[in-house]
């Protein structure tokens, strides 16, 4: 017999999981998601989502991309390999700028994409609702919200009726 992973429910319209999402915040469930075939507007207010902190591992990579940068040229030309030219000073951030910009920029992209990857829990090869039967109609034109059983609050009396309350099309259970 397959592990339950919990219980999902099936909605026509935006409006429907909106509505669905609210009630389930208010609840106070914290393991849940919807699935949406596009971006509704104001859904993550009603899941209760914060802001993002992938901008602070962007901003750290690009303070580091920049360091790097001015460290790499000033220790290169101040340091390492002194050359006296024309009187010009062994170390100026005028000329070590467009070094320290193209790193910063590099490092800035690197770290947005780990910070993603990391608050994303990706790679995640597999979910337990692509074993759903309607998993398909997710990407065209219906909307899920599910309730994991690894929530603290989960009670499976208690989260049917809540989900039955909501006037779902449909409620089953997810296998793990």
């Amino acid at each position: 017999m397959a592990k339950k992973y919990g219980l999902i429910a099936k909605f026509d319209t935006p409006a429907d999981i909106m509505h669905a999402a609210e009630k389930v915040r208010d609840a106070g469930y914290k393991q849940w998601d919807v699935i949406t075939p596009f971006p509704i507007h104001g859904m993550d207010p009603a899941m209760g989502l914060k802001r993002s902190i992938v901008p602070r591992f962007t901003i750290v990579g690009g303070t580091l991309g920049f360091t790097t940068g001015m460290s790499m040229i000033w220790f290169t030309n101040a340091y390492d390999y002194k050359i006296l030219i024309g009187g010009k000073p062994l170390f100026s951030p005028m000329f070590a700028f467009p070094v320290s910009y193209e790193l910063t920029i590099l490092f800035s992209a690197f770290a947005s994409i780990a910070g993603m990857f990391i608050m994303n829990k990706l790679p995640m090869h597999y979910h337990p609702m692509l074993k759903h039967k309607e998993v398909a109609a997710s990407s065209d034109d219906k909307f899920f919200l599910y309730i994991e059983t690894a929530d603290p609050q989960y009670s499976e009396e208690s989260t049917r009726s809540l989900l039955e309350s909501l006037n779902p099309v449909e409620i089953d259970e997810l296998d793990d």
